[in-house]
């Protein structure tokens, strides 16, 4: 599949601009995790909402990163220093800034190269954003299902939460 320059420009656009709001809106289910039960599981072979949250703020920098630089590498950990959902969402919010800077530079050219993911899928990278788009998205539906069983409140995603409703009710009673 080919795209014109043109096209590539319009899809980075889009794209960088929907990663950005999804970025703001996964920082905040990321610091609704109480610390105190981050180690909760909903089931025995599930992530517990800390791993959870580390998998969707790193793998999202590497997947990114990757298209970035034509080379998809998941090899690296987060840094020691971040261990608890607050750190986790300043990390995130800290190199997806840096990583979505790196990708608003880039060309129509780099983007409309063929990249290959791990061997089984090849497109041009700038449908990658796209797919790290709804990865992220996917992990932290999963993580919002978390929240209310450790005592907190799902925050607001695409319009006010039940959660969000239920504040609005009692500030007004």
């Amino acid at each position: 599949m080919q795209f014109t320059a043109d096209q590539v420009k319009a899809l980075q656009h889009v794209a960088l601009e929907t990663i950005k709001s999804e970025t703001k809106h996964t920082k905040r289910v990321i610091e609704a995790i109480p610390v105190e039960k981050s180690d909760y599981k909903p089931d025995p072979v599930a992530m517990s909402s800390l791993e959870l949250a580390k998998h969707i703020a790193l793998s999202d920098v590497q997947f990114l990163d990757g298209i970035r630089t034509g080379k998809f590498d998941f090899s690296t950990k987060l840094p020691e220093s971040v261990k608890t959902p607050a750190d986790i969402a300043t990390w995130y919010v800290n190199e997806m800034e840096k990583v979505t800077n790196g990708l608003g530079s880039m060309s129509p050219e780099q983007l409309g190269e063929v990249l290959d993911f791990m061997g089984f899928m090849q497109m041009p990278a700038v449908l990658f954003l796209t797919m790290a788009v709804n990865h992220s998205i996917h992990h932290r539906g999963q993580l919002t299902t978390h929240l209310r069983p450790m005592g907190s409140k799902v925050p607001s995603i695409y319009g006010s939460s039940y959660d969000d409703e239920q504040a609005q009710k009692a500030a007004s009673a």
